[in-house]
């Protein structure tokens, strides 16, 4: 296309060039005279003044022509295509799967792309855990005849085809999915990530939801969804094992549910059955199993909902962990006042953070027996029933006689007992007319009894604070040996913070001896033998203060060794070794963390051991793991899972050379179905991707139509480029003025003008 155009000297509106062309047209008035020059002489010589005037006026108007050429840009239109397991849920008009459907949309649009791909470059992309590119024909877009992908990343593969595509102009991206991303790193990009580059970008994204959301739909499923159960129960203990099993297309039907224990290497026996029936579709219902597992060491644990006729899919219907099933742990009974004490719940998690000691607690009112005494009080008094008996604030009214006779014969048989502290223990609590006044190390008076609701006896109580210190004889001695080295252990003594009171301790048995002591050399832990069994007094209530006050490793280590010493497990050099796993089931490729604890046998965590660890995979070959120390504790790395089934990691620890022991732990990888576990669509997601880029979610039929108008707005994508050609500033212009000029003054001469 060309045009001309003027650019007066001066300005725009021409006044300059006016006011030359009138002075200049005066100029033609101004001539020789008739007498001088016949008439046609005359105009020759204004028709060379007028033409010069012309050529000046010409030069000041500036005449420019001005060619422009319109060339049409190229840019990408990018269809990106779900290709995962999940587009064969049939949830879609008259039974159609996802996939049916978006394929039936892509031949609906079959012309609209087509007519598209004239003008533009229309690429396709299939996409599930990775992005491949699809072949785009005469408007078909080239699809696999099934989806197979088994991970959806929707944000990834958006990612990477951005990347792919740095380099070009992208008219706009259509996403073709169910919506829901499914993947696992290191593909779990999030969606919205993508979304905000395309946003900066200024590239529109249109999403086409396929599929339901409410549900599968169609689709029929049961999945195991939770399980939880203990890491660890002593043997014939009773565990409790809980979890969810989500129902599909299934309600108001029973289904069963099964418990499978390991009862030897690689058998699972069925344990328990019970039958759970949903209301509604896609409702989670709770189960329940109870078992007492009576074989020790590591059992594989699995909970299996019965599959149905009609299911999508099975993998998801069982869900597996593994128990650490105890033999020959301490088995202590504490037993204690209501309410709870601060000592009582500080002792007892004490307790339990050593793996090699199991507490039963519980609380009892004496002035209301019958409602919290456990019903199964009388038999866990006997014999064997347990290693060690720790007594707290609670008066002997809350046992029946035969059952503190039972007690004493535990203890004479081996067991070990302890008395705490408090307002109802010893002789306020009315033990000298009980068969315990014989087992314990001090001396009890019938005349202290501490009746309920009087104030405390001040002849039977030291007021505080008490300071606590070992006495002189007793350094050594295993209980209050809170460091190797003897120094140490009387600073860390002095350390403590003192107690806010204590028992006053009447004359001492004959065996006993005084442990530790107060400041006044009031005795405040009493030991003695009591048959073949180990029994002690403790006058203090009040240690839970040493973890309050920054002293948690001396608490811990203080009680955990009084415990060790009433079950006559202080001369054991055996430490305690142990693998933890953030879970007992994974997914197949994911990386495995997990760290070694170490005890030493004085219950001190070990933080300089050494280790080594060997992995036995499903198909029995073994792998060697390296351990490091990692922020003051051993732990390893597994990269990789590839095989489906159970995986056994064992490990020794040594300090020094010597062997502290060994751990053997279990886990399990499944090839769990992502795509058809939970295959409801998300079209949530989908919605705000494309608000989020400036785009539109579409209803599938609503593809063609888009195409189109995405092609008209792609006709404005051009880029003009201009040409200028100088009419005035050229020497053929100049040499015609001046050849004017020049032939009306050779004229004038010739003539006799000038």
């Amino acid at each position: 296309m060309v045009h001309l155009y003027f650019y007066p000297v001066g300005d725009e509106h021409y006044l300059l060039v006016a006011v030359v062309a009138l002075a200049l047209l005066g100029l033609l008035a101004i001539g020789p005279g008739a007498s001088r020059v016949d008439r046609r002489r005359r105009w020759i010589l204004a028709a060379l003044r007028g033409a010069s005037i012309l050529a000046v006026l010409f030069v000041m108007l500036r005449p420019t022509l001005v060619y422009t050429t319109k060339t049409p840009l190229a840019a990408s239109v990018l269809v990106l295509l779900d290709l995962t397991r999940s587009m064969t849920v049939p949830d879609e008009v008259n039974g159609q799967t996802r996939y049916e459907a978006m394929q039936q949309t892509l031949n609906d649009s079959r012309d609209a792309v087509k007519k598209l791909s004239e003008r533009f470059n229309v690429k396709a992309y299939g996409f599930d855990r990775v992005v491949r590119p699809l072949e785009v024909s005469d408007g078909k877009i080239a699809l696999p005849a099934t989806p197979e992908g088994r991970e959806t990343a929707i944000g990834q593969s958006l990612d990477t085809v951005l990347r792919q595509e740095a380099g070009e102009r992208i008219l706009g991206v259509f996403l073709l999915s169910d919506g829901a991303q499914r993947a696992l790193p290191p593909n779990d990009l999030l969606p919205q990530q993508a979304a905000n580059q395309m946003r900066s970008r200024g590239e529109p994204l249109w999403t086409l939801r396929v599929g339901l959301s409410k549900g599968l739909g169609q689709a029929r499923d049961l999945a195991v969804k939770q399980l939880m159960a203990n890491d660890q129960v002593f043997v014939n203990n009773e565990m409790t094992i809980r979890g969810r099993v989500r129902i599909d297309g299934f309600a108001n039907k029973p289904v069963s549910v099964r418990l499978l224990f390991e009862t030897s290497p690689d058998k699972l026996v069925p344990v328990a059955i019970q039958e759970i029936t949903a209301k509604q579709d896609s409702e989670e219902v709770p189960f329940e199993f109870q078992y007492a597992p009576d074989q020790p060491g590591e059992h594989k644990l699995t909970v299996e909902v019965m599959e149905q006729p009609g299911e999508l899919v099975a993998t998801n219907n069982r869900v597996s962990t593994f128990v650490n099933v105890l033999k020959g742990g301490l088995r202590v009974l504490y037993l204690d006042c209501f309410p709870p004490r601060v000592e009582q719940n500080f002792l007892r998690r004490a307790l339990d953070a050593s793996p090699d000691i199991h507490v039963d607690s519980f609380l009892i009112n004496p002035q209301h027996k019958a409602e919290t005494r456990p019903s199964d009080l009388a038999e866990r008094l006997k014999p064997g029933q347990y290693e060690v008996y720790i007594l707290g604030d609670l008066d002997s009214t809350a046992f029946e006689p035969d059952e503190l006779k039972d007690l004493s014969t535990a203890v004479s048989r081996g067991a070990g007992l302890i008395m705490l502290g408090g307002f109802h223990s010893f002789s306020p609590g009315g033990y000298a007319e009980t068969p315990l006044a014989e087992v314990l190390p001090v001396a009890t008076n019938r005349l202290q009894r501490q009746p309920f609701d009087s104030p405390p006896r001040t002849d039977a109580h030291i007021g505080g604070p008490v300071r606590m210190v070992p006495t002189k004889i007793s350094q050594g001695h295993f209980t209050v040996l809170l460091s190797r080295d003897l120094e140490k252990n009387r600073a860390l003594w002095a350390a403590l913070p003192p107690l806010e009171g204590a028992n006053k301790f009447g004359e001492l048995k004959g065996l006993a001896s005084v442990l530790a002591e107060s400041e006044k050399k009031e005795p405040l832990l009493v030991a003695h033998p009591y048959d073949r069994g180990r029994v002690m007094a403790f006058a203090g209530d009040s240690t839970w203060r040493w973890q309050m006050q920054g002293h948690a490793t001396e608490y811990k280590r203080f009680w955990r060794q009084v415990v060790l010493w009433l079950a006559r497990k202080d001369q054991s050099q055996e430490g305690n070794v142990w693998i933890e796993l953030p879970e007992r089931q994974f997914q197949r490729g994911r990386r495995v963390e997990f760290s070694v604890g170490v005890m030493a046998p004085t219950g001190e965590l070990v933080n300089d051991g050494t280790g080594e660890a060997i992995l036995i995979l499903p198909d029995g070959s073994q792998e060697k793991v390296e351990l490091a120390q990692i922020r003051g504790q051993l732990g390893g790395s597994i990269r990789e899972t590839s095989q489906t089934g159970d995986y056994t990691l064992e490990t020794t620890v040594s300090q020094a050379g010597a062997v502290l022991g060994t751990a053997r732990a279990r886990f399990v990888v499944i090839e769990q179905d992502l795509e058809l576990d939970n295959a409801s669509a998300d079209a949530g997601v989908m919605e705000s991707l494309a608000a989020m880029t400036g785009g539109k979610s579409l209803a599938p039929e609503e593809l063609p139509q888009a195409l189109e108008q995405l092609g008209v707005q792609g006709e404005s994508l051009v880029e003009t480029s201009e040409v200028k050609q100088n009419l005035w500033d050229t020497w053929p212009l100049l040499l015609t003025l001046v050849g004017l000029l020049g032939l009306e003054w050779y004229l004038r001469k010739r003539w006799g003008l000038v």
